[in-house]
């Protein structure tokens, strides 16, 4: 069974850069290990190499994208990115060898004053290896040009945009007997979140948005942070949405706690509604119009202007 990965994930990493409008290089290696840049990648961290690394988020296939990516210290440690950070990229596609004009990218925190990301709109007409050119500059640092290769594929699962949402059979408040302990780690739950399943707002036509949240066990520690941002967002959303949360893993109640049911590897397993609605990661966000069709996909951050705009869209008042 396929599993749901960390969000904040490495693809490709090039090791050089340069002033805005130079080469910048392409050379590549593969993710590298946990807690350091990949050595196949020469410069980085050293002399003459960037200051730092470009991290794309997910993978795109082919289509409009919603792209996200980051940056981590020059030895690949640390995050980095911030407000104060400019970021724009310019794409390159599979054999061509000149950018397109460059997308300016909006700053958002994932993670409060902790880990922040970037937002980019474009659209991947073909799959194959693309190239993107992260033009990036901190205060009082001079703008660097750092290149990046990564692929986009011809299809990915993950319910589209436009595409009917699956109607999965997700647990509410009724099954657990209205004791949401034994259904969310959410330590605050809003019991709202629970009222209704994905099947029954489908079959009602009622707008949802639906949050693959778990604050527990979360593999990116991104969940919680969503999950409480959400809840206040959702206070002021039209009253004729639903909110939804489901927690992507399968969990049982046992010795008075919510605790993972793991697999003969000692891996999380993932629910049902994971995989009808191809989620590669989490958090996940969807928002989802009275007629059962997808109008928002966010996966990880979200901003709340992103939100709010989605939310007008999905609301039938």
């Amino acid at each position: 069974m396929r599993r749901i990965a960390m969000s904040l994930t490495l693809l490709v990493l090039v090791a050089a850069c340069g002033s805005a409008g130079q080469d910048p290089g392409w050379q590549t290696a593969s993710g590298p290990p946990a807690g350091g840049a990949s050595s196949e990648a020469p410069g980085v961290g050293g002399s003459g190499g960037p200051s730092v690394i470009p991290v794309i988020i997910s993978q795109y296939d082919v289509g409009p994208a919603r792209f996200v990516f980051s940056f981590l210290d020059s030895e690949g440690n640390l995050p980095v990115a911030a407000p104060d950070r400019v970021a724009q990229v310019a794409f390159i596609a599979p054999g061509e060898t000149e950018p397109g004009a460059s997308v300016p990218a909006e700053f958002a925190w994932a993670i409060q004053d902790t880990r922040g990301e970037y937002i980019a709109h474009t659209e991947f007409p073909a799959a194959g290896t693309w190239k993107a050119v992260f033009t990036t500059s901190a205060p009082d640092s001079p703008q660097e040009a750092i290149g990046v290769t990564f692929d986009v594929l011809e299809e990915l699962p993950t319910i589209d945009i436009g595409e009917p949402a699956p109607a999965s059979d997700t647990l509410t408040a009724a099954d657990v007997g209205g004791d949401l302990s034994k259904l969310s780690t959410d330590p605050n739950p809003d019991p709202e979140m629970y009222q209704l399943s994905v099947a029954d707002a489908v079959a009602q036509h009622k707008p949802f948005v639906l949050i693959f949240a778990t604050p527990a066990f979360c593999q990116s520690a991104q969940c919680g942070p969503t999950l409480d941002e959400l809840k206040v967002i959702a206070a002021r959303a039209p009253d004729d949405i639903v909110f939804i949360n489901v927690e992507p893993y399968q969990l049982a109640w046992t010795d008075g706690r919510l605790q993972p049911v793991l697999d003969a590897d000692n891996q999380l397993q993932p629910v049902p509604a994971v995989d009808q609605w191809g989620i590669l990661s989490e958090p996940w966000v969807f928002a989802v119009d009275g007629q059962g069709i997808v109008r928002g996909s966010f996966e990880g951050v979200a901003t709340e202007k992103e939100l709010t705009e989605v939310f007008a869209e999905i609301s039938g008042t």
